[in-house]
This record gives C-alpha cells, sequence and structure tokens, in this order.
C-alpha cells in the first residue's frame, strides 16, 4: 500500500447496529485512532437501505472531528461524504478522485458487513470424525454458523437426514469425503441424500449452492446425482490424502458464495459495493484474518474469544494453524438461559463470593433472558453475571478444543472394529503453555468496570499456564482492522496494538497442584522479590509500556515452562493490572462444596484490589 495515504474510514454494518472509525497519521507518521462512530443498522423498513446506517455513523465521525481531535493531527471538521456517498480517494487500488483541501475525504474506505444475517451452512461429510471434521473447521474458519453435520457413520436414517435438510434450509451446503483416488459410493450416497432434499435457500427462488471438496475422482458422479436444481461449485479436495489438510481453496469459496448469497439480500448493498475501496468482507472472517496475520507477522500463538448476547466466537492460532468456532447456543443474554441449561446451576454458583440461593440466580438468570437489553443494577448482579460469564467461555473454549485438533486418521494402525471409532485419536492444536496471548472481547469482558474483572474472568474460564499475556479488546475494532489488514497490515497492526487492545498484563502461572498455602513460586529481579504460597493470587505493579525482567522459580513439582522445579528468566510487560502471579495451580477447580469457597474468592478479589460485596 503507498506511503501517501493518511487518512483511512472503516466500518462494520451489523444486525443491530453499524460502527465507524477514523484512522490518521500523525506527525510523527504513525496510524492511530482519531474517532469513533455508531449509528443503527439500517436493513429493515421504513428504511431498507444498509448504506443510510453507513452515511448516519461516518456523519458523526465528521461531528466528533469538529470538537475533539487528539494531539499531532490537524484540526477541524473533517469532510467525509460528498453527493450523498462515501467520499474516497482509491478504487481498487487505483486513484480515482482528488482533495482540495487536507480535512476533505479518506484515501481508503473499507467495510465490512454481516447486515444479511449469518451465514448458515450444513456439511456433509463421509466418516464424521475425519471429512466432515475437516469440512466442519474450513466452514467455521470462513464465519459460518454451522447447523448441522452429516455423516455416514453419524447414527442417522437416510430419511431423517432428509428431513433435517428440509427442516433446516441451510444458505450452502459444503460436501467432502474421500481422499484423492479412494472411495467413491459414500460420496455418491451423500449427493444422493441431498438431491432427494432439494433445500430451498433462505433467500429468494435462486438455486441451492453446493460446494464439493471431496474425492476428485467422485466430482462429475456427485454432479450428475445432484443434478440441475442444484448449483454445483467444485473445489480441491479438503483432505486430498489422510496426512494432509488443505482448507483454503474451499473456505474462500464459502467466503465468496456468503458475498454472494447472503450479503447481497441487504438492500443496499451493491451501493455499498460501489463505495467501498476493496471488497467487503464477512465481519467473522475479518476478525479472524487480523488474528492470523498478527499471531503470524508476531510469531505468537494467539486465543481470542468474542463473546455476545447469543453466541460465543473462539478464534485461535497455534503454530501457524487458525481454527474458529461457533458456539451458537451460548451467550449473555438471549442464549444466558442455554448457558444455565448446559453448565448447570451449581457450576455457576460456584463462582458467586457470597451466599446465595441458587434458585434466586436460576430466576436473575430468566429475567436478564426475558429483558436482554438491560445491565446490572447492583454489585451483586454485576458479579452474577461475571459467574455466568466464566461458564460460557469455559463451556465454549472446551468446544473449541474438540475441534481445533491435529488431523485424525493419520499413521495409525487400527483393527476392523477401530476403522469408524475415531475419538482417540487427533489430539488437540491448543496447547496452553505454548499460549503467548489471550485476547477478550464482547460487552461482558470489554466493557467491565475494572479491566482486572475481565482478567479475573479469562485466568478462571481458560486457566492459562506459564507465561501469558492478557489483553481486552477496549471498543471492538477488530473487525475493521481485520479488513484493513487485507490491504495495508502496517497501519491495522499500529492501531490493534495502540488503540484496540488494552493490556491487562503478563500472568505467571505454574502448572501442579499441591496443598494450600505450601511454597509455590518465587519473583525477583527489577527490584522484586515476591514469594507466593499456593492457593494465592498477587499482582506485582507495573503499567502499560513498563518492562521488568524477572527470574521466576517454581517449588519442587511445578512447571513455568523449563520443567518441573526449574527457573525461567523472562521480560515480562505490565498494563492496567499489572503483572499477575496465579499461584492456584493447574488445573484448579472450585466448587460449592469448597472448603472456605466464599473466603477464597474473596481473597482473589482483593488481590486485585476489587471491591468486596456486602
Amino acid at each position: 500500500m503507498p506511503s501517501d495515504i493518511k487518512r483511512i474510514v472503516a466500518t462494520d454494518c451489523g444486525s443491530t447496529t453499524t460502527k465507524a472509525i477514523l484512522i490518521e497519521q500523525n506527525e510523527k507518521g504513525e496510524y492511530r485512532l482519531v474517532a469513533r462512530g455508531e449509528a443503527p443498522t439500517t436493513v429493515e423498513k421504513p428504511f431498507e437501505d444498509v448504506t443510510i446506517g453507513v452515511l448516519n455513523s461516518i456523519t458523526e465521525l465528521e461531528e466528533l472531528t469538529e470538537t475533539t481531535v487528539p494531539d499531532g493531527f490537524p484540526l477541524g471538521r473533517r469532510r467525509l461524504i460528498k453527493d450523498g456517498k462515501v467520499w474516497r480517494l482509491r478504487k481498487n487500488g487505483q486513484v480515482v478522485d482528488q482533495r482540495q483541501d487536507p480535512l476533505e475525504a479518506s484515501d481508503l474506505y473499507v467495510s465490512t458487513s454481516s447486515a444479511g444475517g449469518g451465514l448458515q451452512m450444513m456439511v456433509a461429510g463421509v466418516v464424521k470424525a475425519m471429512s466432515a471434521e475437516s469440512a466442519e473447521r474450513a466452514a467455521l474458519g470462513a464465519g459460518a454458523i454451522l447447523m448441522d453435520t452429516l455423516a455416514v457413520d453419524d447414527g442417522r436414517k437416510d430419511y431423517q437426514k432428509v428431513e433435517r435438510l428440509r427442516q433446516l434450509r441451510p444458505d450452502i451446503i459444503l460436501m467432502s469425503g474421500g481422499t484423492d483416488g479412494g472411495t467413491k459410493s459414500h460420496l455418491i450416497d451423500m449427493a444422493e441424500i441431498v438431491h432427494r432434499a432439494d433445500p430451498k435457500p433462505r433467500f429468494g427462488d435462486m438455486k441451492l449452492p453446493v460446494i464439493y471438496a471431496g474425492n476428485k475422482d467422485a466430482r462429475e458422479e456427485v454432479k450428475q446425482v445432484l443434478g440441475d436444481s442444484i448449483a454445483v461449485k467444485i473445489v480441491d479436495n479438503l483432505r486430498p490424502s489422510l496426512d494432509r489438510e488443505n482448507l483454503d481453496p474451499a473456505r474462500d469459496e464459502i467466503h465468496e458464495m456468503f458475498l454472494e448469497h447472503v450479503m447481497q439480500q441487504a438492500p443496499g448493498y451493491s451501493k455499498l459495493l460501489e463505495w467501498t475501496s476493496e471488497e467487503v468482507m464477512a465481519t467473522p472472517n475479518a476478525v479472524g484474518k487480523l488474528m492470523k496475520a498478527y499471531a503470524d507477522q508476531e510469531g505468537i500463538n494467539i486465543l481470542g474469544v468474542d463473546i455476545g448476547g447469543a453466541t460465543t466466537d473462539v478464534f485461535s492460532v497455534f503454530g501457524g494453524v487458525y481454527n474458529r468456532t461457533v458456539s451458537a447456543n451460548l451467550g449473555m443474554s438471549y442464549s444466558i438461559c442455554n448457558v444455565l441449561k448446559e453448565t448447570g446451576i451449581e457450576n455457576i454458583a460456584r463462582w458467586v463470593p457470597f451466599t446465595i440461593d441458587p434458585a434466586e440466580v436460576r430466576n436473575r438468570l430468566r429475567n436478564k433472558m426475558i429483558r436482554p437489553t438491560t445491565i446490572p443494577q447492583t454489585y451483586e448482579d454485576l458479579l452474577i453475571e461475571h459467574a455466568v460469564a466464566r461458564e460460557a467461555l469455559r463451556l465454549a473454549f472446551e468446544h473449541h478444543k474438540t475441534l481445533a485438533r491435529g488431523l485424525t486418521g493419520m499413521q495409525q494402525q487400527r483393527d476392523v472394529g477401530q476403522i469408524f471409532d475415531q475419538k482417540a485419536s487427533g489430539e488437540t492444536l491448543v496447547k496452553m503453555m505454548e499460549l503467548n496471548m489471550i485476547i477478550g472481547s464482547g460487552g461482558v469482558l470489554s466493557h467491565a468496570p475494572r479491566r482486572a474483572q475481565s482478567a479475573l474472568m479469562m485466568m478462571d474460564a481458560y486457566q492459562p499456564e506459564g507465561i501469558t499475556m492478557l489483553t481486552v479488546d477496549s471498543i471492538f475494532m477488530m473487525p475493521h482492522l481485520g479488513v484493513l489488514s487485507e490491504h495495508f497490515y502496517e497501519a491495522a497492526k499500529q492501531v490493534f496494538e495502540y488503540d484496540c487492545i488494552v493490556k491487562c498484563g503478563h500472568c505467571i502461572a505454574p502448572v501442579g497442584t499441591g496443598k494450600e498455602g505450601d511454597p509455590c513460586v518465587t519473583v525477583k529481579g527489577d527490584g522484586v522479590n515476591l514469594s507466593v504460597r499456593f492457593g494465592q493470587i498477587a499482582v506485582i505493579p507495573c503499567g502499560r509500556g513498563e518492562f521488568k525482567e524477572l527470574t521466576i522459580e517454581p517449588a519442587r513439582g511445578f512447571n513455568v515452562g523449563a520443567g518441573k522445579g526449574k527457573p525461567v528468566t523472562a521480560k515480562l510487560e505490565g498494563g492496567t493490572v499489572g503483572i499477575i502471579v496465579d499461584a492456584r495451580g493447574r488445573p484448579f477447580h472450585v466448587d460449592l462444596n469448597t472448603p472456605n469457597r466464599i473466603q477464597k474468592l474473596r481473597s482473589w478479589l482483593e488481590a486485585f484490589g476489587l471491591p468486596m460485596p456486602s
């Protein structure tokens, strides 16, 4: 991207709110966030035009720059709209307009969208734990919501699969199975089921798109069986061999079809395409692009979460392998009772640091479900909401670990009875000791009254091991930066590090178990000499941008990354909380019957300087 780009506008057209951000280059040549505006998304009546919400959110950017502009940027109202359109100077890399005044126009305008609703997909494979699982990874990684997975060995009769397809009406079906040159009969059988179901897509009267990413030798026969009533798109095999997975061609095609079949249904979307400098990207896909690009460029392993009112998305990049999962039934408002149902009232009540009848907790959560836009009115309400968040985060993470796995079926000798039983194969790629950074996003984490509360929720839900940086997305601009990173990574990275993520601080967490009060870990160096006993949490004061060279000496039987009892010396960074020493052991468990449970929970709050409930 040329160096003369001084001003960037990015929008994210969500299902309810359109968010706009203004990024500019300051006097030092650094890219920073200047203003953020938002407006209701206008896809429904009476407007039925997504671009009205876009113009409203960008008008707010103009108004904000009239009154408040950070130091290092030119003062004055920006003029970002011209003739009822977003005023941008570039289209597809070419300069198409000129500015007369430094405050006029943006050099680049990019956008993401989920205004047409999420992409709803079904996956059809041969072996549930092999080809179908690879297809799930491809679909979820492309930003889809997975409605169901059909497989030869999923235990359902053919007529039940046909009924399921007709009932769910997916936007796209992804078919996979068989290594290149392998069996064809199962794929043809699955194609026959899809053909018999003849499912109709949610939008319009177009043909249902089916992406075929299976055995290349079965392509023609599958196409023939599916017939003319289905639009078949053929891409490279997801599993060309048992020991190789090739997800990118299928992911790219899913994204193209999402743009074509779902996002096109949002009224005014074609106008938005004309306005943007580059192609519009699906919101969850953009978040994943940013995570992957940042992890690759920095050479680190990342775990990210976006917890919303209805769903929780988990993203991870380990060893360069990107995975995303959507837990469509776990959220903090519309889906809060699903969290209750899945985890049980006892698992939520165990995190509440005061005495309360579990039935009372249940009733408060039901009230939240029927009034999803309410926020906690008392500190006790807030603590109950944070207790639910821990369980939603934990359950979504467990789901993610089951899918973010190595390949199943490779280099393993099996007897006949094990051919369809893949349970023991495919280790999870999520290795907590190798994790460098956790990014927490979504209302309950981003808008917690204190960053220490967000840090504690992530520590309790994920139980990071060794040394891990805890961060929170400040105002949820990751979709904007994700689409920008595709075209101008350096600007996206600078805004991401400086304005987007708020560092809480490094967390030191020894792995191992012991007795309450026994020596666990000692941290020394740079004016620090701290011993923390098992079961305790301590915080070393250290601000954002401050670094301390520390030697961490675990007690015998504990490991912080170099092996049991072996010290580690590292340069650690603080943040809004500080450098956190979590000596509760790994794994640690709290339940309603844990001795002195309330006292322990209160001591952990106290360690972070958080207020005590009455």
